[in-house]
Order: structure tokens, then sequence, then C-alpha cells
């Protein structure tokens, strides 16, 4: 039989009345069980008797099967005892029967069956020794842990006996202390009367030093009631406190105090707490006031930040293709960012993330911002170097006697110039000085060298205006020629105007725009060109026409909507290039005159292919 140890420990607590406060001594006893250290407890157990090698092996195997804690030393070593006994008892009556039937004893070998039992009882026996002896690791482990907790527990009353001044704050915990004592497992044999002479002394000690400090409790009493009253007087003085957040703080300091100061005599415990706690609830009910009043002034600036984030992030950052327009959005968002500054905070979660939104939206345009300064400076840079170049050119070419050759290369540098972008400001008005001063150098000496030119032309002016004048009058409904004498005399003015030299450049545009639109009416009215017998003899062609035709009709139809589109590209292509010129030579006037008349004929042509395709239309 395996033999056990305990620690029981029974020490007897004083009980509530003779523990108290207002008892004079403290009573420890001390009584000694049958299972203080040194006692051995004999445990009965129900001995076990095989009927066979097989009944040992089926009760060793529900041992091995069972809790390791079952397994008990003495009772393998029977089990052992009783299974060989069997076996021998099993070999021997095989032998036996073997020699009987004529078999030579050395030839004889245990049967299969017997081996097979051996080898199974061997494994099932080495596993039960392994789980006992893991058994026994365990609770050598778990005695090792409760001897450290009884020693710190020991320790700690130790401690508790030598703090004089609050041995009687510490008897609650005391009590506790020698409840988990008692309440704590065996510890290794050799340690159990060590330590529980170690615990004895501890309590004996803490007893001791107890009733010597309850002398000093009246005292302590008086101290305390004075340090409580003091606490309260200065806890109803925050009343006049203007800030509620400083006398919130001022409160909690003095919560603290009341927890650090001692007690005093039971029956002045509760009206003294009823008096603290009175003077704590208005200023509590103060501070939960202004933080719900902040909380909705948090509220309100959370949907007004929310808001500047809304329309920071409405400004479109990809429309912004001018300086004008990044520096109205940038006053824009700097406004935006000072309006956020007058806001208050918003709650601690919601304040963080809508920074972090305000903030990503103003370092994503200022970020876009730089990036587009940059490629404009860039830009900018290269447009100053074309312009210096067109400078420079212009400059070569202001003491140039060869008028019209350089009047032309000039003209084409100042449509050049136009098509070059801005470039830095402080080179802008420099850079157009030098080069208006040369272009108006050439020009000046220019006109000083043609001056005779300049009377030819004046009186040119006035022969065109006088051909124009009569042009005007044959529009006149009361005009008395006929078509045929109309059309005679608008091709003698016609002649005689295209015969009729140059005019004063200042007056050349406006005068041939005129021109240009009395003639279109003149031939419009007259019919000079045909146009309406020509569409008259379509419209009768295509009245001809039966439902046998129809095919051809669509292929005609298709032919006028191609042809209509491409005399609509060629003039979209004309009005792109007339955008383009600003002459002031003849040469350029010259061009832009040959522009003009192409876009008068492509309108009229496009103008009668729509006629076709409408009489087409009414056809089909």
């Amino acid at each position: 039989m395996e033999l056990l140890n305990n620690d029981a420990n029974a020490l007897h607590e004083p009980n509530a009345s003779s523990l108290s406060a207002d008892n004079a001594a403290v009573e420890v006893s001390i009584e000694l069980t049958a299972d203080m250290p040194g006692e051995i407890i004999a445990e009965q157990q129900e001995v076990f008797v095989p009927s066979s090698a097989t009944a040992v092996i089926e009760r060793l195997q529900s041992l091995v099967q069972g809790s390791d804690c079952d397994i008990d030393s003495d009772e393998l070593a029977s089990l052992k005892q009783q299974f060989y006994s069997l076996r021998n008892d099993a070999v021997y009556a095989s032998r036996q029967a073997f020699i009987d039937a004529g078999g030579e004893v050395e030839a004889y070998t245990p049967d299969a069956e017997l081996v097979e039992q051996e080898n199974q009882f061997k494994a099932l026996l080495a596993e039960a020794k392994e789980k006992k002896a893991a058994a026994r690791a365990r609770i050598e482990a778990q005695q090792l842990e409760n001897l450290k907790r009884k020693q710190a527990i020991i320790a700690e009353l130790t401690a508790m006996s030598e703090d004089a001044d609050n041995v009687n704050r510490h008897y609650p915990q005391a009590k506790e202390l020698q409840t988990e004592f008692k309440e704590i497992g065996d510890v290794p044999p050799q340690n159990a009367t060590e330590t529980w002479k170690a615990y004895q002394d501890a309590v004996e000690k803490f007893y001791d030093q107890w009733k010597v400090n309850k002398e000093l409790r009246d005292y302590d009493f008086k101290k305390n009631l004075a340090e409580k009253q003091l606490i309260i007087a200065e806890a109803e003085a925050l009343a006049g406190e203007e800030d509620i957040i400083t006398a919130f703080r001022r409160l909690q300091d003095l919560h603290e105090k009341w927890r650090q100061s001692g007690p005093v005599a039971k029956e002045l415990r509760e009206s003294l707490w009823a008096q603290f706690k009175d003077a704590s609830a208005g200023i509590n009910k103060r501070y939960q006031d202004f933080f719900e009043q902040r909380k909705l002034r948090e509220q309100q600036n959370e949907e007004a930040k929310t808001a500047l984030c809304e329309k920071a992030e409405a400004i479109d950052i990809d429309a912004l293709t001018s300086f004008s327009a990044w520096n109205e959005a940038t006053r824009t968002l700097l406004d935006l960012q000072q309006q956020w500054k007058t806001l208050g905070f918003a709650s601690r979660k919601a304040n963080n993330a809508l920074f972090s939104r305000f903030r990503a939206v103003a370092d994503k345009f200022f970020q876009a911002k730089a990036t587009f300064f940059s490629t404009v400076k860039d830009t900018l840079s290269e447009n100053l170097a074309k312009k210096i170049s067109l400078v420079e050119q212009a400059e070569s070419l202001s003491a140039s006697t060869e008028w019209r050759k350089t009047t032309d290369i000039l003209v084409k540098l100042q449509q050049e110039w136009k098509t070059i972008g801005a470039v830095p400001k402080k080179h802008s008005d420099a850079l157009w000085h030098r080069f208006n001063e040369a272009c108006d150098k050439f020009f000046a000496a220019k006109k000083a060298a043609t001056g005779d030119q300049r009377k030819t032309e004046a009186a040119n002016l006035k022969v065109k205006r006088q051909i124009l004048n009569e042009l005007t009058a044959m529009l006149a409904d009361d005009c008395d020629k006929t078509r045929e004498e109309a059309v005679a005399r608008i091709q003698e003015l016609r002649t005689q105007w295209q015969g009729t030299g140059h005019v004063p450049f200042r007056d050349k545009d406006k005068l041939a725009e005129s021109y240009r639109n009395t003639m279109r009416e003149l031939f419009e009215r007259y019919d000079i060109h045909g146009n309406q017998a020509r569409m008259q003899a379509y419209q009768s062609e295509i009245d001809s026409m039966t439902d046998s035709d129809r095919p051809r009709l669509v292929r005609e139809r298709e032919r006028m909507v191609r042809a209509y589109e491409a005399r609509k590209a060629e003039l979209k292509t004309y009005e792109n290039n007339l955008s383009f010129l600003s002459a002031k030579s003849r040469s350029g006037n010259s061009l832009i005159s040959d522009i003009q008349s192409n876009i008068h004929r492509l309108q009229a042509t496009l103008t009668d292919l729509e006629k076709k395709i409408e009489i087409i239309d009414s056809k089909l």
C-alpha cells in the first residue's frame, strides 16, 4: 500500500466577536488533526483475485485505460506476480501434455498463444508504469507549486504584521490569506512540517501586532474624522468654481484623499459619506451637462467639417488648365482652410478621420498644382526661346530695303508669334516691345519709301467706291434695267474693279467685304450663273423618273451626300486657316482674299447640294 502524507493545517481562526476592534485580546489556538505531517493513514483496498492470466490482462488494461491517478504501485506488483504465477502453471501444463504425447523435453516450446499473451502483458505493464510515472511527476510539480504559494502567503502575512500603522486595515486581507492557505493542497513531504510551523508563527505574530495596534485606533478615528470633514468642506466650496473641468479634477483629487484617509467610528461613516456624496453630486451634474453641450458642439463641428471636405473634394482639378483657374481654385481652397481653423473639435474619432480626409484633398490639390506649374514652367521656357528667336529675326530684318520679300517674312513672323503661347511674365512685355519696335521700324521705312504709292492707292479707293455705289444702286427695287442690261453692266463694273489697283491697307478689307457681299446678291438676283435654271432642270429630271429608276435615284442621293460632306470638310479647313491669318501686306491680303473667295464658293455649292438632296428626298 502506498503511503500518503498531508499538511492539512487546522488553525482555528478567532470568531467574529473575538476579532472585532472592540475586543482587547485575540485568542489563537491550533488543533492538530489526523492529517498533520508525520501521521500515516492506511487506505483499505479491495483485494483482486484473478481466475486466469487473461483476467489479469483485462484488469491491467482497465487500469491503463482509466485515470493514471488510480494506478497503484502495489497492485501493479501484485498483478505481475499473479500473471507469471498463472502463466508458469499454464506453461507447465502445456509442457507436461507435450511430454505425455511422446515429445522430448528439449524439443518443447511454449504455445504461440502463451507467448502473445506474455507480450501483451509486458506492453500493458510498461504503459501502466509510464502513466504512473507521469502522474507522480505531475503530483510533485503541483506540490512544488503549492509550496511556493504557501510560502508567498507566509511572507505576505509577515509583511503585514510588520506594518504596524496599517495592521487593522490588513485584517480582512489576513483572513482571506488564511482561508487561501487552507485551500491549497499538499506540499512535498520533506517541506510539510517546516511550512506549517512558519505559517503558524506568521499568524501569531500578526494577531499580536493587531492587538497592540487597537489602542491607537481610537486616536486614528478622531484624526480621520477631522480629515474627512476638511475634505467635505473643500468639496462644498467647489460649487463656486466657474471652471467645471478644474472643479471636477479637484473633486477627483478629493475622492482620492477620501479613499486614502483612514476609517472613522462606525456610527459616523454613513452620515459623513452622505455629506461628501451630496457635494460631489452637484459637481458631477455640472460636469455631465458640460460634456453633453460639448458633444452637441462636436456634432455641429463634425457636420461643418464634413461640408468643408465635400466642398474641397468638389474642386475639379482636371478642369484647371490655366493660371487664372488654378489661382481661383487656390483662393477657394485657402478660404476653406481658413474656415476649418475657425471650427472647434469634432468627436475624437471623427475629428482625426475628417482632418485626414481634408488634408488628403489639400495635399492632392497642391501636388497637382505643383506638377501643373512645373510643366507650364517648361512650356514657358520653350515659348520664351521661340519668341526670342522671332525677335532676333525681326531685328535683323528691320533695316532691310527689300520691301515685298521682307514684308512677307515679317508677316509670317507675326503670324507665328500669335501661335506661340505665353512666356514668363517678367519677359513678356520686353520681348513684345522689341518685336513690335523691329516691325514698326521696317514698315515706317517702307512707308517713307513708298509715299507716292499711297496717293495712287487713295485714287484707286475713290474709283472702287464709285463702282461699289453703282453696284449697290442696282440692288434697289426701282432699278429700270432689264436682266440682260443689268448683267452686262455688272460684267463691265466687275472688269473695271479688277483693273483698278490697290487701295490703302486700312480700307482694303472692309471695301473688299462690301464688294463681295454686293456681287453675291447681284449674282443671286439676276441668276448670273444660271443656278435657278439649272436647279429647275434638275427638278424636272428627277420628276421624270419612275419607280424603276428608284435604285439609280438612291445612288444619286448617296453621291450628293458624299459630295456634300467633302465640301463641308473643305469649308471647315478654309475657315480654320482664315482664323490664323491677320496679314499686313499685299501678299498676305491676297491670301486672305483667296481663302474668303473659296469659302463663299463652297458655301454656294453646299446650298446647291442641299437643295438637290431635298429634291431627291421628295421623290423618294
